[in-house]
């Protein structure tokens, strides 16, 4: 027996005319599939999203079936799909064909010529020194001087892999870097767009599948383009929401993440915040029934990062093991693995800085950015994100306690900051450097190599600016009756092999206020437990259940 269905369909293609309308002729036990369909096109919101969710719970379907809703369905629909966490991937059609290189052209030549069309304005001295210097140099020249680069990843400060099998890559990660920065300016957005830059990074996102670090630059590029909400039938058009919805599925956390920040920005059904660049959700990052009821912030220090300062403390035996087979065992990034399971009413957030500038900033010829600047940048990103919406618990380390204290003073100051102030509960500090560090009285490399981001006065025991900061922030902790925790280390930080020193002494992670916890580990190690079990991490969990004690009955 047959069925006639009503349905309302969309076009993705702008120029064609297209009835909205059509009556399908199917078998009836297809009527599950089309009724779904039409009721994720509903005027109805709630209507529309529990469709969505009975479409990403039903694994029974036959291939053909998942097509169906993948051809039928509207963007809508697909980024639905995409952000939930059950759905199949048969959901997502193949991303379109990729236009054809230009004859006697490169991936590399293309990116070039993408990043010279973008206009030179708006932007920081720094960019528009590299997006030069990226533009004028040839591959050649530009990787041999440059070879790899200095990073420090939290284990010492060990040479980055060189990109020498691969000699154009060094300098397609200078146009990507100077691209992120260009993405962050929506009318730049636009001419990425409208200059094939989805297509063009869709390529080099494909070509460098076993380069991870250049892809998280051209997922930066793509989140920062979906926080502008005309763009969004363009992205979904040229099959992004397909590739992301393969990578939230990953086992490596910073792909996953990054991906979920494109989906939630491209969500305007289920998300009223934007992620901007930094700026990363690790729980929940699909959507969920679970009611969040607080917020927990994690801002790791001037030389580390969003996701690996919170991973576990490394052991031989968990670098053999692969992390994701028991994350109870060991895991890359304790506050989605372990937290997010202990408190799953939290929305946690971790937030990353600018700290690849600092191997361009080396050279650059411009000031380093000041704690004053770098607090009310991250302050701005973080109220775009909802943050003061709910109850907040502040987690820092090192340097990042200190843009802490900056971020609450300056929301202080500002009456549509308030929400800030107002649900902070609570602050950890991780080793962080209130009366100043012994770092100033260490030669000016050794000081660049821990700090590269950050002026070296700021760091300075007879710092004015820390000294006022320390003065002001204590007084307003106390008047706000603010809940604090301090951890710091007892044990010197090795820096290869040359050089030990002891990066926060316990008298300078004193705030004033809150228990003062010291911990037999270095400063690398202060934000990193050992397992789940340890003083460290059951410590710091206690802390944020107590604090949002009341939040989270509520």
């Amino acid at each position: 027996m047959k069925s006639y269905i009503y349905v309302h369909t969309v076009s993705l293609d702008k120029g064609e005319n297209h009835d909205p309308f059509s009556t399908v002729d199917i078998e009836d036990h297809e009527c599950a599939v089309w009724l779904l369909l039409r009721k994720s096109k509903s005027d109805d919101k709630t209507t529309r999203l529990k469709a969505v969710q009975e479409m990403s719970e039903t694994h029974h379907w036959h291939d053909y079936q998942y097509r169906l809703i993948a051809q039928a369905c509207d963007p809508k629909t697909l980024i639905g799909l995409a952000r939930s966490k059950e759905s199949d991937l048969r959901f997502f059609l193949l991303p379109p064909p990729l236009p054809s290189l230009k004859e006697d052209s490169s991936t590399e030549e293309e990116l070039r010529q993408l990043l010279a069309s973008l206009p030179q304005t708006e932007l920081d001295e720094c960019i528009q020194y590299f997006t030069s210097l990226a533009l004028s140099e040839s591959s050649q020249s530009l990787a041999a001087q440059k070879g790899g680069l200095w990073c420090f990843g939290g284990n010492g400060l060990p040479y980055a892999e060189s990109f020498g099998e691969v000699p154009s890559a060094t300098v397609e990660m200078f146009c990507l870097e100077a691209i992120v920065k260009h993405s962050e300016i929506s009318t730049h957005c636009d001419k990425i767009e409208a200059n094939g830059g989805l297509q063009l990074l869709q390529r080099l996102y494909r070509l460098h599948k076993d380069c991870p670090k250049v892809q998280r630059n051209i997922m930066r590029i793509i989140g920062n383009m979906a926080l502008n909400e005309h763009l969004h039938s363009s992205i979904v058009r040229s099959g992004w929401v397909s590739i992301m919805a393969e990578a939230m599925k990953s086992d490596r956390i910073m792909e996953a993440s990054h991906a979920a920040r494109i989906l939630a920005n491209l969500d305007r059904e289920t998300v009223q915040e934007k992620y901007q660049d930094g700026v990363y959700v690790l729980h929940p990052q699909y959507r969920t029934s679970q009611p969040i009821k607080a917020d927990v912030l994690f801002i790791h220090g001037l030389m580390g990062a969003a996701f690996k300062t919170w991973r576990q403390q490394d052991s031989e035996q968990a670098v053999t093991e692969k992390p994701m087979e028991d994350e109870d065992r060991y895991t890359t990034c304790w506050p989605k693995t372990w937290l997010a399971k202990d408190c799953p009413a939290l929305r946690i957030i971790s937030v990353e800085y600018d700290t690849t500038l600092s191997d361009w900033r080396a050279r650059c010829p411009m000031e380093r950015k000041s704690i004053a600047f770098r607090s009310k940048e991250l302050l701005r990103k973080l109220r775009a994100a909802g943050v003061g919406d709910r109850p907040v618990v502040w987690i820092s380390h090192s340097m990042g306690g200190l843009l802490v204290k900056k971020m609450l003073l300056e929301a202080s100051k500002k009456p549509e900051m308030s929400a800030v102030i107002n649900n902070t509960r609570g602050i950890i500090f991780y080793s962080v450097p209130h009366h100043g560090s012994h770092l100033a009285e260490y030669s000016v490399n050794v000081r660049y190599l821990l700090f590269p981001s950050l002026e070296v006065k700021e760091l300075s025991k007879d710092s004015p600016a820390l000294k006022t900061l320390q003065d002001d922030f204590l007084e307003f902790a106390k008047d706000k009756n603010f809940q604090v925790l301090n951890f710091v280390e007892t044990l010197p930080t090795y820096i290869g092999s040359m050089i030990k020193l002891h990066v926060v002494p316990v008298e300078s992670a004193d705030l004033g206020i809150g228990d003062l916890i010291p911990v037999d580990v270095n400063h690398l190690n202060i934000c990193k437990p050992k397992k789940k079990d340890a003083f460290l991490y059951q410590r710091t969990l206690q802390f944020i259940r107590e604090t949002l004690a009341k939040d989270l009955e509520n």
